[in-house]
Parts: structure tokens; sequence; C-alpha cells
């Protein structure tokens, strides 16, 4: 039996506890001096509720300052200064961003795993837990949400954390704008929005065309995106909002290199992914419909209905000698789905022994029908092309999670909320590619589980409030985790177990001001997951991953944030990550050759991560600022032999915004890396052939303009 490593000594709680009631002493010190700061509201907690009443980790991003003196093309953009989430570029569009949150999703090597995603509603993540982030629209984005900690166990399978993007509301007179930018490497981008409300009918249309020839040799990409929203009242009390995207993406894919070769060479391909010109052709497109109504002053009812459909191509760089065995998928991936779901919900206001108090419950489905056929990517001794079919299968994944929550104000500061979600996901495959020596794979299985969440608020005066929280969650196989048996064994891997978690946090906000000069807010938290039968790579051979259950984990940590206002003209941002994420129990790998003894860290996971940022705004027309970020050494591997070196780097940006008439033309410039440091921006965890970095570009610069006329 694997050995288990001995529980560390809690200090970092006894810290916790004792820095909370410092703190408590703090903010009853300084509550006559906190000056007014706007209530936020947030949506990523079943019932809306301001941002400082929450009891939960949640970062709030405004879509303004997100697209100040950007690209808006990349969501790392956005988010630098989200503690808990590690959001890394590839530089490398075939695949999605490296994201994850409090170390769930470290392992995915492509899109999202273990993160809910949602836009306007809409989940981006499948019932399986596979999610993408490529449709997500910056330039129309009103807020985004990252929501942290047990609290998220309400949102289903997959649900270490949950990322909410909000499409902005069509309001005022028309306004049309357009951007133009260029910088390093070929990037162009060209985007087009139109706002306003008419006739009571609110609209939001924003299209745009972003182009690079890439930072490294077989990285070009062409990414077009289009999003729409429109809001109209229907009667009196009734609220109808229809929401549209479409994005397209093709993109060269240069894959890893080697630590030795990255070390050579940062620019450096491996010789395959140019020799079989790997490369993603992505389409999606998507609709949804959301109706709320106050029936009356008590009850509120909202029905969201949405489909859609994505289309992907993609050639690996897989060798032709590794699609040789008959149970070889082949090396290009046709891919096509059809998807859509319905969320029911109804909200109820009411009173408990004369105290404040709600419920919440509702009904979430989800459906994907999936066509998937496999093929060799040479023909007739010529690489990068379709060759032989290998594989073709109707795949089918649904979800129905019904879930409730009720919230009790039981004394004058202290509120109650509890939560609970019963989340069942099935998973059904039918073979259509059957061969000598590629037997039948057909099969089905399902998981479920009851997910409760539990919190305590207590606010300790008008600018502070404490709250602690615990949760369970799970995270079942991906289907492309069942879909490859250890060893080289036919069929699929139905015997892949969910991996469960029990997740205990506890926080603090404040608001903060000193005189009329300063103000601001603060945030810290400290949590702790514990997680079974977590799911890690087996066997990756021959252009392929298999899957495990590994026993038990641990992930616990530390996060800071500020934001600081100093006499309306500069803001200082800050946040600070602590995460310690290990096996609590080794694990063998599915030949039994390389063992992964207790207390390694988590492959894909930094111990420290940091960002501080100074902007200064002078005049209504110049605005300037500089960023620093620091993400540590990355385990690359799960026995941790491979570390990605940690690195800090600059950011310097500027712009001057002038008006005449109607028009509002505001010009910007961006320098990022500044100190062109060497440094590994992502990479792909347990990479079968030891190509385990991809490499960021050295110092980029930007120039960019944007016009808008006000009708």
């Amino acid at each position: 039996m694997p050995a288990i490593a001995p529980r560390a000594p809690y200090p970092l709680k006894t810290v916790a506890l004792g820095g909370l009631m410092a703190m408590a002493q703090v903010a009853v010190a300084q509550q006559a001096d906190v000056p007014t700061l706007p209530d936020v509201t947030v949506g990523s907690t079943l019932a809306p509720s301001t941002l400082d009443q929450t009891p939960a980790s949640i970062t709030v991003v405004d879509g303004e300052r997100a697209r100040d003196r950007q690209w808006q093309v990349n969501l790392s953009e956005a988010l630098p200064g989200v503690p808990g989430l590690l959001l890394q570029t590839r530089q490398n569009y075939a695949q999605d961003q490296q994201l994850s949150i409090r170390g769930h999703g470290a392992r995915s090597t492509f899109g999202v795993r273990g993160v809910q995603v949602f836009v306007d509603g809409i989940p981006s993540t499948m019932p399986d837990g596979q999610g993408q982030i490529s449709n997500i629209d910056l330039s129309s984005a009103e807020r985004i949400e990252v929501l942290r900690g047990p609290y998220s166990a309400l949102y289903g399978n997959s649900a270490g954390g949950v990322l909410n993007v909000y499409t902005e509301r069509g309001e005022g007179a028309p306004r049309v704008q357009s951007t133009f930018a260029v910088g390093s490497d070929g990037q162009k981008r060209l985007g087009l929005k139109a706002q306003g409300e008419s006739q009571g009918i609110g609209y939001v249309i924003s299209a745009s065309r972003y182009l690079t020839d890439g930072w490294r040799r077989q990285s070009a990409a062409d990414k077009n995106l289009l999003n729409a929203r429109i809001d109209t009242r229907v009667g009196a009390d009734g609220q109808l909002t229809l929401v549209a995207s479409h994005v397209s993406v093709n993109a060269q894919d240069p894959g890893g290199v080697t630590p030795a070769d990255w070390a050579a060479n940062a620019r450096a391909v491996a010789q395959n992914p140019i020799d079989y010109n790997a490369r993603k052709n992505t389409r999606q497109t998507q609709a949804g419909l959301t109706y709320e109504r106050r029936i009356d002053s008590a009850n509120t009812v909202r029905m969201m209905v949405y489909a859609g459909e994505r289309e992907i191509v993609q050639y690996q760089s897989t060798p032709a000698a590794s699609q040789q065995a008959a149970t070889s998928a082949g090396g290009v991936i046709d891919l096509k789905r059809t998807y859509g779901g319905m969320d029911l919900r109804w909200a109820h206001d009411a009173e408990v022994a004369a105290r404040p108090f709600s419920l919440v419950a509702g009904l979430a489905a989800n459906v994907v029908e999936e066509d998937r056929r496999g093929y060799n990517n040479f023909s007739n001794g010529v690489l990068g092309v379709e060759g032989a079919l290998r594989r073709k299968e109707r795949n089918t994944l649904t979800n129905i999670d019904p879930y409730a929550q009720v919230s009790w104000r039981f004394a004058p500061d202290w509120t109650a909320l509890a939560g609970l979600r019963w989340s069942n996901v099935q998973l059904q495959s039918r073979d259509k590619y059957i061969a000598n020596g590629n037997g039948d794979d057909s099969g089905s299985t399902g998981f479920h589980r009851v997910l409760p969440v539990l919190s305590l608020q207590h606010r300790v005066s008008d600018s502070a409030n404490v709250y602690a929280s615990v949760g369970s969650g799970f995270e079942t196989p991906t289907f492309n985790e069942i879909s490859y048996r250890p060893g080289s064994l036919p069929g699929l891997n139905f015997g892949l177990r969910p991996a469960t978690s029990v997740s205990a946090e506890v926080g603090w906000k404040q608001r903060y001001g000193f005189g009329d000069a300063v103000r601001g807010e603060w945030t810290a938290a400290v949590f702790q997951t514990r997680t079974r039968n977590e799911i890690v790579v087996a066997d990756n051979t021959g252009g392929r991953s298999s899957f495990q259950n590994a026993g038990r984990t641990r992930r616990q940590g530390l996060e800071l944030s500020n934001t600081t206002w100093i006499d309306r003209q500069l803001q200082l941002n800050a946040a600070f990550t602590w995460l310690d994420a290990t096996l609590s129990q080794g694990f063998c790998d599915a030949k039994g050759a390389t063992c992964v003894p207790a207390g390694k860290r988590i492959a894909g996971t930094a111990r420290t991560q940091a960002f501080l940022s100074l902007d200064w705004k002078p005049t209504s027309h110049w605005r300037a600022g500089i960023d620093w970020r620091h993400v540590g050494a990355v385990a690359a591997n799960d026995v941790n032999s491979v570390r990605a070196p940690a690195y800090g780097v600059f950011g310097v940006s500027g712009a001057y915004t002038a008006r005449f008439g109607g028009w509002k033309v505001d010009a910007f410039a961006r320098v990022d890396n500044l100190a062109n440091k060497k440094y590994v921006g992502s990479v792909i965890v347990n990479e079968g052939n030891g190509r385990f970095y991809e490499s960021a570009p050295g110092r980029q610069w930007m120039l960019g303009v944007t016009a808008a006329y006000q009708f």
C-alpha cells in the first residue's frame, strides 16, 4: 500500500484565527473614518447579494478596467490580480489558456477542467467537467466574477472554482466605437461595437478579429469573435434577455519543448509539430434566452434555456509509428457537438422569527451529443493530412441537478446559509468503429453525489465582515479521461471514479479609510481542501493519456487582496497567494515503473503568486500604470523532477483621451515583460515526451486607438 504522509501541524490555522481577531479590533477602530464606496452586487451566488455581504471568496473585475490599455484577447489580461487564480497564457491559440483555482484544474493539458465557466448564465463547461474559454468576449464584458472556496460546490460537478462573465447591458443613447491595435510578432486586432437603447430595447453588439504570426514558429492564429445581447421589459414585472455568440479560431500548434531545448533557445519548436503541420480549427455558435419575472413582493421566478454547436478539427503531431497499434485513435480529431440545457429557479423572501429569510430552489439540466471521429495524420507518405479512419463514436453526456439554498439573518449581525445540490452525471458511448484488434468499446457509466454547503457570517462593524464556510464537492472524469484504459487495454476506462473533496474556508472583508484622501478595501482567506480519489495520469505514451485514481491530496493556503484609492488620482492593487497543494498518499503509474511518493507537489501548481499594480490618473485626459506579476516555480510532472522556474515580470502602459463634440478618441500603448526576461509561460503537465515547457515571449509592445461616437 502506498505510504501516507503524516498530517502536518496547523500553524496556518492558528495564525489565521489570531490574525482575524486582530483585524476585528482594527475594523472597529477605523469604523468612523471609512468613506463611502459603491456597493457591488454579485450574481455568482444563487441569490444576488452585495460583495461584502457574501460569505464566500469572490473577486469582481470591472469590464472597463479589464479592457483599459489591453489587447482584449486573452482572459489572462483581465485577471492577473485575482488571488487563488493561476491563469497562464500558452502563446498557443490551438489550446486554451492554463487555468486553475486553488490547484483545481491544474492537471489539464488543454481546455479547462475542475473549474466551472459560465458566460451570461450559459455553461461553457460540459456536464463531464471539460470546459473552454475561447468564446469569452472581453470587449463587451460588463464584469467578471471569480468564485473560490466551498460555495462553488453549489455549481455541481467539477466546481473547484467558478468563473462567471456577464455581458454589458445596452443603455442610453446609441453609441458606436471602433478599436484598432498593432503589436509585436505581427499582432493586429480590429474591434467594432454598437450599444444603446431604443424604444425599450437595450442592445450590445461586439465583433472583433485578431491576427498574430506568433512568438514561436508554427504558432500563427486567426481569431474571430461575435457577441450580442438584447434586453427588453415584458410587462411591468418581467425581463427578457437574449444572448448570442460565435467564435472561430484557426491556429497552428507549436506544442511544448524540453527544458534543455528551452534553455538553449526560448523560441524553439520540436520538429514533429512542423513536420505534421499541427493545427486546430474551432467553430462555435450558441444562443440563450433568460426570462425573469417578479410575481409579487416575495416571489421571483427565472428561466434560462440555451442551445449551441461546436466543431473542432485538430491535426496533432503524433508520430506515424505511434499510430500503428490497432487501438490507436490516430492523429486527427474530428469532433462535432450539439448541446443545450436549461436552468429553472424560484426565489422566495420571507421572515422567520421576525428576521429576514430567503429560499432559492431550482433545477439545472444539460445535454451534449457528440460525434467523434479519429483519422491517421498521414496518407501515402504525406504528413499532416487526413488519412485512414481510426475512430468513430457517438457520445452522450447529461446531467440533471436539483439544488436549493436558504439564508437566514437570525440576529442583527449574524447570517447563516445552507445549500444543497444533487449532482447526477451520465456518460454513454456507442462505438461505430470495430476492426481486428479493436473491438466494440461501447458502454455507459454514471456518477452522482449530494453536495452540501454551510456558512456563517458575522458583521463585525459597518465596514467589516468575517465568515466561515464548509462544503463537499466532486469531480468526475471527463470523457477524454475515460477514453483510454491504462496499459493500452481495449475499451473505455469505466473503472475511473470521481474525486471527492471536503473544503473549509475562513475569510475577512473590510473597507477602510484615512480622512478624505485614502479609501480602500481588502480581503483575506485561509482555506483547506482534502480530496480522495484524485484523478492523475496512469500512462502517457503514443500520443494518448490514460488516467487512474491516486488516493488522497491536500490543498491549503492563504489569499490576500487589497485595493486602495489615494486622492482620486492613484489606485494601488495588490494580491498574494500561498498554496500548498500536495499528495497525502503516494501512487505508482500503470506500469509500476514510476512511483510518486507522498508529499510531492500536485503537478501544474505554483507555491506562490503575487501581483502589484499602480495606476495614475492626473487629469481626465491622461492615465498611466505599472504592474508586476510573480509566479513561483511550477511542478511540470507528478514526480516533481521538472519545475518551470519562478519568474517576475513588469509591464507599463499609458493612454490619452480626447473629446470632440460627440467623439471620444482614446490612444493607448503598452509594453509587457519590460526587462525582456526569459521565462516559461505555462507547462504541459506530464507531457509524455518530456516537452513540458511552453515559452513566454520576450519584451512585447502594443499601440492602439479607440474612436467612439455618441449620438
